[in-house]
């Protein structure tokens, strides 16, 4: 493969002014607001994979985070829908007559009408060194077959845009991102793997993601990155964050195991 051999091993995170957003209600997407048990509440814009929609999505979860609720345990922001864990009985003491999700379901009403007046902060940029080395990307060569296209133009396809993270889940620091190039869009796998190496970069819909741990996945794969994605004893376990945009940077086999073997 035609592999770029002079990339920077190192991770470059960096804000930039050109990728800051802005949040604007001035035409609101439609949403539900709706209870998960008895102490938890979700706002639900429908099932989809929009930047706009999930830009919204970000701003009402900064905007909590500054307000900073008391009994507020828990704030979970995803594709297109944010949830609060929260403290019943505490919430309860401000709940007045009424209950406590009405309490909650007029909060996060509230909170929809104050995003106009917020602009998301700066997106980081994370370049992350990947192997679509065969060895490395098991689904790749197959994938190619199928798409009737070599190894070199999927993985410039793959490694030409940013892409944003839109939601943690699965696995501590596994970051789902999109959206993918129509032209290398797959679905998952009929039938997962029990085992997926750590650092495997997947694809599914039009999502990629990379697995933080070894663990079982459904996902194609189609490289590996040399990088730790998740480490417990830091502050900040995991290397992604909602909101933060992704680019993909192709390395040699060489490259990788350098980086594998000598982590910095």
């Amino acid at each position: 493969m035609g592999l770029k051999k002079n990339v920077e091993p190192k991770i470059a995170a960096f804000s930039s002014a050109n990728l800051r957003l802005t949040c604007s209600v001035e035409k609101p997407f439609p949403y539900r607001i709706y209870p998960i048990g008895d102490q938890a509440i979700t706002l639900d814009y429908g099932n989809l994979i929009k930047d706009e929609i999930n830009a919204q999505v970000m701003a009402l979860f900064y905007w909590l985070k500054e307000e900073n609720l008391h009994g507020i345990k828990d704030i979970i922001p995803a594709y297109s829908t944010i949830s609060l864990v929260y403290d019943a009985a505490m919430i309860r003491k401000w709940a007045g007559n009424g209950s406590v999700y009405q309490y909650m379901e007029r909060y996060l009403t509230n909170a929809l009408q104050q995003l106009d007046l917020l602009a998301l902060p700066s997106s980081r940029e994370l370049r992350i060194p990947v192997c679509y080395h065969q060895s490395l990307a098991p689904d790749l060569l197959e994938l190619c077959q199928e798409k009737q296209m070599d190894l070199d133009e999927f993985v410039a396809i793959h490694t030409a845009i940013p892409y944003r993270v839109y939601m943690i889940g699965f696995l501590p620091g596994f970051a789902y991102m999109g959206s993918l190039d129509e032209r290398i869009v797959a679905p998952r796998k009929q039938t997962p793997r029990t085992h997926v190496a750590a650092g495997s970069v997947g694809i599914a819909g039009v999502q990629t993601g990379i697995y933080p741990f070894a663990s079982p996945g459904g996902w194609q794969l189609i490289g590996q990155t040399p990088m730790t994605l998740f480490n417990a004893n830091d502050d900040q376990p995991s290397l992604f964050q909602p909101g933060d945009l992704v680019q993909f940077e192709a390395i040699s086999i060489d490259q990788f195991y350098q980086l594998k073997n000598n982590p910095s």
